[in-house]
């Protein structure tokens, strides 16, 4: 029993870290948005932002793994009827509320203390009443420029949906099913790097469509549609806490090391040829692209071995990350106006703005959660 309770505490204490680590290198890749807008107008706020960036791209992938760790398989003798209202309850009250909540608060500084902002990733000419009624209704469509961070709530709402049928399927399947599953989502993530490499090979579309492998205007789902994306992180997460892997720890090392030079070379090699064009310099951002991959195991391995034990103030913290990652956003817009005329290099200015920032939202998040009525808002 002894044994149990030290390993069940372990266990926790890494994914606390792992759920902190995450957390942290989302606020920071958030806080780097307005330097990598600057593009050729400042180029060394771009360069920093781009590679500092570039180097917290594993964040939201180490949060789907996570999540596969602490849910799969689901217990046998759960219902879907029971697990989706659980998991849905905690995604749906978040999302509505701060979708409601966050336009408002945006366009009140954004028309207020804001609004001589000079951040490049912000449209002032947005902040109208017009665009903030739009903003209160569309959401149910999709998020929008100040619910930005809300886009892993309505992928999170999918994953849920889909995970009952994968963990029937982990339940009974055997290390080598799970092994090719793995290799054939592999492949999936060269496929951003195939198609942006296509008409360099002579392809020239569909009907104008540039998409592959059956993709076309009338059809969205090509042929490795249904085994890509997330859920291929929630596999690896089960497969690598079910059968922990003896790689060596240089190799590690080299993995993570490549990936980000792809992952920061590449934005860098993209702005040459397509500059500013956000549809091209975001497919090396790709969470599920090759070089983010090869970023995100290495650091998912290396806290499965720390062996981290379950520390108070860890817990505590990691209790606080979901609504960090909810409310940060607003903060990182006014940080950003903060630091602007500082005359702070911006490497240090993107540090300051992340610590700031990640304390703050910590700090609205502990008050709501104090409260019984609101804490369902950010845990």
């Amino acid at each position: 029993m002894k044994n149990r309770i030290i390993d069940r505490n372990n266990h926790l204490g890494w994914v606390d870290a792992l759920r902190v680590l995450a957390c942290f290198m989302v606020v920071a890749s958030h806080c780097c948005d307005g330097f990598v807008a600057e593009f050729n107008a400042d180029r060394q706020a771009f360069v920093t932002g781009v590679f500092t960036g570039s180097l917290m791209r594993a964040s939201v992938p180490l949060f789907v793994m996570m999540t596969g760790v602490l849910l799969l398989p689901i217990p046998a003798e759960m219902r879907l009827g029971g697990f989706y209202r659980r998991r849905l309850g905690r995604i749906i009250p978040p999302l509505v509320f701060w979708s409601l909540a966050l336009p408002p608060l945006a366009y009140l500084y954004f028309t207020g203390f804001g609004s001589h902002s000079v951040n490049p990733s912000v449209d002032l000419t947005a902040y109208t009443p017009e665009g903030l009624t739009n903003r209160l209704w569309t959401w149910v469509l999709n998020f929008n420029f100040d619910t930005t961070p809300l886009w892993y709530l309505y992928m999170l709402l999918g994953l849920y949906l889909i995970m009952p049928v994968l963990s029937a399927w982990l339940r009974d399947a055997r290390k080598c099913e799970i092994e090719t599953f793995l290799k054939v989502w592999g492949v999936t993530l060269l496929l951003p790097y195939i198609q942006l490499f296509a008409p360099a090979l002579g392809y020239a579309g569909n009907y104008g469509h540039m998409g592959i492998l059956g993709a076309c205007d009338w059809n969205a789902f090509s042929t490795f549609y249904y085994v890509s994306g997330f859920v291929g992180y929630l596999v690896m997460a089960y497969y690598l806490k079910t059968y922990p892997p003896a790689w060596n720890s240089v190799l590690l090392a080299i993995m993570f090391v490549a990936g980000y030079c792809a992952t920061a070379g590449g934005y860098m090699w993209l702005q040459e040829r397509y500059p500013g064009n956000y549809a091209y310099l975001e497919i090396v951002w790709y969470f599920c692209g090759i070089n983010v991959m090869m970023m995100t195991i290495p650091l998912f391995v290396a806290l499965q071995r720390s062996r981290l034990g379950s520390h108070g103030w860890l817990r505590t913290l990691a209790g606080l990350t979901f609504g960090i990652y909810l409310c940060h956003f607003i903060f990182v817009m006014m940080a950003y106006d903060w630091f602007q005329s500082t005359g702070l290099p911006p490497m240090l200015r993107i540090i300051l703005m992340a610590l700031i920032v990640f304390a703050l939202a910590a700090c609205v998040t502990w008050i709501l959660r104090a409260w019984r009525v609101t804490r369902p808002l950010v845990s």
